[in-house]
């Protein structure tokens, strides 16, 4: 390969558009040259006198555990070619535990079809309650379940989302499916970084699908559709994709851990590897309030935090007018302008992650005490919660925030 050029693993020339081709191979070992081979000695005689003629047959033999046999052939024709057989080595896989779990939970894992649009849920309850994200559901009041590959679909009611959680629950008739399979749910708070995961779901409109990999990060924050922010959100590494969205991110038990809803994408908008899935803690507060028809009420507090380059807090960016910090007197700006929150209602708070933390535990009309550091000197403002709104853009001022703001 000459300097100045690059080739990617599959041999495709990244310097110019082409095809692919295959991995190049490697060069060969150099063989040292054997001896010359001696000449055949004088053909034997036998008692009759005739010539005896020995045909041997080279073969590649292929073994697993011992030595395959190779039949030999005499006094053949020479026009006749012998046929050699490859048998079969026989002997099971040894099982997995991806395998074993994916067996376990399989029949629990569906596929949910809205239109032209399909994407994945698990089952939760032997009533026939199934759990999937709410943009899987977007605007969907029925929709379609399949529960395994190839069979009918059954017909299945929305009855409740939760955009800001992007959660949602559909019904079905559990009379209308041979076997209903729950998925139990695990304490999400007992996640760590490096522990093995598996994913199943429908990416890409294909059959029912199983890839594995390792939770890569614990605490993480995405926004969704509505603009708000998702805490505690689980980042992996198993391969997920368009499709995968609502269904299940398991542990090495089986468990639920999350529910994986969103993929880290380039500008180009290729997947990174990186996937996100709602905590399974989410799920158990926010699923019993759907199936019973109520509104998820959120506490809204109407500012866009930052962090501090200290960690000391989380900076007012920017409020919402006449949204409930606005109103209470927080001041927003960049470092050096804008407050920095460093505690709420006397408990300490680094960065905004834990702000919204705290802010989630509280309902609305909640009355918080916020510490704030304010030219250089530390006040205490009273704050009285309001409901988060439908979604940011009915909240906000119109006005464009950096990525790196995030909205309680």
């Amino acid at each position: 390969m000459s300097a100045g050029r690059s080739k990617s693993l599959w041999g495709q020339d990244n310097d110019r558009d082409g095809g692919y081709g295959w991995l190049e191979p490697e060069p060969a070992p150099r063989v040292q040259q054997a001896p010359p081979t001696p000449p055949p000695a004088p053909p034997k005689k036998n008692r009759s006198g005739l010539k005896i003629v020995g045909t041997t047959l080279a073969v590649a033999a292929i073994a697993v555990g011992g030595v395959a046999g190779v039949d030999h052939f005499a006094n053949q024709p020479d026009n006749v070619t012998a046929t050699v057989t490859l048998p079969v080595v026989n002997g099971s896989t040894p099982a997995t535990r991806a395998g074993e779990i994916y067996k376990q939970v399989q029949s629990g894992v569906v596929q949910i079809r809205t239109g032209n649009a399909s994407g994945t849920g698990f089952v939760v309850a032997q009533n026939g309650t199934i759990v999937t994200n709410a943009h899987v559901v977007d605007g969907a009041s029925s929709v379609r379940v399949i529960f395994d590959d190839g069979d009918a679909s059954v017909e299945g009611t929305v009855l409740g989302r939760d955009v800001s959680a992007d959660l949602a629950v559909v019904k079905i008739d559990p009379d209308s499916v041979k076997k209903l399979t729950v998925l139990g749910l695990a304490d999400s708070d007992d996640v760590t970084t490096g522990q093995e995961v598996l994913a199943v779901g429908y990416p890409l409109g294909l059959d029912r699908t199983a890839t594995s990999g390792i939770v890569s990060g614990i605490g993480r924050q995405i926004k969704a559709q509505n603009g708000f922010s998702i805490d505690k959100v689980i980042q992996t590494d198993a391969s997920i994709n368009p499709g995968n969205s609502g269904g299940p991110l398991l542990d090495g038990r089986g468990r639920v851990i999350g529910v994986n809803s969103q993929i880290a994408a380039t500008g180009s908008g290729s997947n990174t590897g990186i996937g996100f899935a709602i905590p399974s803690n989410t799920v158990r507060d926010v699923i019993p309030s759907l199936i019973s028809g109520k509104t998820i009420a959120r506490p809204y507090l109407g500012v866009s935090l930052q962090a501090t380059d200290d960690d000391s807090g989380a900076l007012v960016y920017e409020t919402t007018p006449n949204g409930p910090g606005d109103k209470a007197g927080l001041r927003s700006g960049g470092p050096g302008t804008g407050d920095v929150v460093t505690a709420i209602d006397g408990e300490s708070v680094a960065d905004p992650d834990k702000l919204i933390e705290k802010l989630d535990e509280k309902k609305p009309n909640d009355k918080v005490t916020l510490t704030v550091k304010r030219d250089g000197q530390e006040t205490k403002v009273d704050v009285i919660l309001g409901e988060r709104p439908a979604n940011l853009d009915s909240a906000s001022s119109g006005s464009q925030s950096p990525d790196s703001q995030q909205t309680p």
